[in-house]
């Protein structure tokens, strides 16, 4: 068995910098409607803090969508509770796992291939089916705790850009948006004009382009920790 390749496998499958490299923005859908909001008349750069504010204001998010990253598609479906964590999947390389945050603690339970590529066929035996539970304040697996906290996916994800052009008002998942254009990364941010600011879509074509969308806003989400979880950390060296 090898459990150290497994410790050291788990937070690659899923790098927070894939966020960022769709643009230095988020996707998603939103809620609310009728009345104009006035997010189309701000400057780009406004429009863009007006939609980190209403993601940093809400209560949950669903994120989903598949983007990029060193030429691997990597799928996510995420379900985030703001300043509690989140649940969902995972798939990059054909490789996928659940991903349960509650605090401080991640829990991961990897398909039969995601095991046995990091940790070999005996390993993929004796953990298949159960979940392992890994600590997001240790280095090696902060990225886990990123991903499924919503303030910390907006920051990372629209806190860098290139200079910013507002387009025309146009129409994204039956949403009313206004976009706007990273010129130098060739991202486009779909704003909500109606209702909260919220990003409805994040689209980039290429070859490190993809989708995101954000919707199902301040939805109840329950989240529950795994119970018999097996600690990565104490996994036994060697094999």
């Amino acid at each position: 068995m090898r459990p150290r390749a497994l410790r050291a496998a788990v937070p690659v499958a899923v790098p927070c910098a894939v966020l960022c490299a769709v643009l230095a923005g988020c996707g998603g859908g939103g809620v609310g409607g009728g009345k104009s909001n006035g997010v189309d008349a701000k400057r780009p750069q406004a429009i863009v803090e007006a939609a980190q504010r209403a993601g940093n204001e809400a209560s949950a998010v669903h994120v989903s969508g598949t983007i990029a990253a060193s030429g691997m598609p990597v799928t996510l479906d995420l379900r985030l509770v703001a300043g509690k964590g989140g649940s969902g999947t995972v798939s990059e390389g054909g490789l996928s796992f659940e991903l349960i945050r509650v605090g401080n603690a991640a829990y991961i339970k990897g398909s039969e291939a995601f095991y046995k590529r990091f940790g070999g066929s005996a390993m993929a035996q004796l953990l298949k089916d159960k979940w392992l539970k890994a600590p997001t304040t240790a280095e090696q697996f902060a990225t886990l705790g990123a991903i499924t906290d919503i303030r910390s996916l907006f920051a990372q994800t629209l806190s860098s850009h290139g200079p910013l052009q507002r387009r025309t008002v146009t129409t994204v998942r039956g949403r009313e948006v206004v976009p706007v254009v990273d010129l130098t990364r060739g991202g486009t941010l779909y704003v909500a004009t109606t209702g909260k600011p919220y990003p409805v879509e994040l689209t980039k074509s290429g070859s490190t382009g993809g989708t995101l969308t954000f919707d199902r806003w301040n939805e109840p989400i329950t989240l529950t920790a795994p119970s018999n979880a097996v600690d990565i950390t104490k996994l036994a060296p060697g094999g």
